[in-house]
């Protein structure tokens, strides 16, 4: 492979990157949604939701952990090309692109998103788990009638 593909193929794999992130976000964003809107306590619907989710971000951070690999092999070939001699014309030089671009290809490494996503999953789950208990103590507090128990 040329230098010019490997750095195509590099921003193509960041771009699968942050269509998983995208996607994880957009997960979370409607999880929290629905589980806010939810009315009536139900242990069985929490426990589904929270164990599908499981399943969602254990896959999603697989399916980013293999692009992050990617990402970290296409820069390492990058950084390994010799130059092949003088360019052609009206061609990119490569040592001069390098000059320019390789600094600023900075991925995180695999533990550090790692971490992040597992932190994120946690509060994720604790904040559908909080919402269900607050509505289990709604529950006690009102009567089977709908009204409030007065103090």
């Amino acid at each position: 492979m040329t230098y010019d593909q490997l750095l195509e193929l590099y921003f193509a794999r960041s771009s699968a990157l942050q269509w998983y992130w995208t996607l994880y976000v957009v997960i979370i964003g409607g999880l929290l949604a629905f589980s806010s809107l939810r009315q009536r306590k139900d242990a069985i619907t929490a426990v589904l939701v929270t164990v599908l989710y499981a399943c969602f971000a254990y896959k999603n951070l697989g399916a980013i952990r293999d692009v992050t690999g990617e990402r970290l092999a296409v820069l390492s070939a990058m950084k390994s090309i010799a130059p092949t001699g003088s360019p052609p014309p009206n061609s990119v030089d490569v040592e001069r692109l390098r000059e320019l671009i390789e600094p600023t290809l900075n991925p995180p490494d695999y533990e550090g998103v790692r971490n992040f996503h597992v932190a994120c999953d946690v509060l994720t789950i604790a904040a559908l788990w909080a919402m269900e208990l607050r509505r289990r103590r709604a529950a006690i507090i009102t009567t089977p009638a709908g009204s409030s128990l007065s103090a």
